[in-house]
């Protein structure tokens, strides 16, 4: 009787044993045929703060990485829907504040990676079920993006912090794989 196991219970070395020479890369499961990740339209919601921009980059460079292209969803907040809709605030002001960010945002990206825009509102005054996680959620659908990349970490204390409250349903319930920053 011995203590240990037997010299022949032993796993075999790298290389040795299991039909495996030691010039070869296994694959860790054979019986796989994985394919790589495709990804051609990544959707990044962002709302103007800081984090939306950190956001971003991490977009751009998982564009770079597999040539894909970068869509940023500007949210309004529901603050700015509010004010649209009592008029205390003009679209031209806030499509200016979009377009604002999104120069920023284009800072970040090299002329290899296409960045294009939009914007939705993610709060209705008239529908309930309207906020900001089914929008980038429905977005998404829609512009059959195949990642998506959310600031999670909210902003200041002052900010509506939209994004990151968005952030839990959308890991949640969008098809896509999601990256949160």
């Amino acid at each position: 009787m011995t203590d240990g196991p037997a010299e022949n219970d032993r796993p075999p070395a790298a290389g040795e044993g299991a039909g495996i020479d030691s010039d070869s890369n296994p694959d860790p499961d054979p019986n796989t045929d994985a394919e790589p990740v495709a990804i051609e339209e990544l959707l990044v919601p962002v709302d103007g703060s800081e984090e939306s921009i950190a956001a971003v980059e991490y977009a751009v460079a998982v564009a770079e990485r597999y040539d894909a292209r970068v869509h940023a969803l500007y949210v309004l907040d529901e603050g700015l829907v509010r004010d649209l809709a009592a008029g205390t605030i003009e679209e031209e002001e806030v499509a200016a504040r979009g377009e604002e960010f999104m120069d920023a945002a284009r800072e970040c990206a090299p002329e290899s990676v296409s960045l294009t825009h939009s914007t939705a509102y993610g709060f209705s005054p008239t529908q309930k079920a309207r906020h900001p996680g089914s929008v980038i959620v429905d977005a998404a659908e829609a512009a059959a993006v195949d990642f998506i990349v959310i600031p999670r970490e909210p902003g200041g204390a002052e900010q509506e912090q939209t994004l990151s409250k968005a952030a839990q349903y959308v890991l949640q319930y969008a098809d896509q794989p999601v990256l949160s920053t």
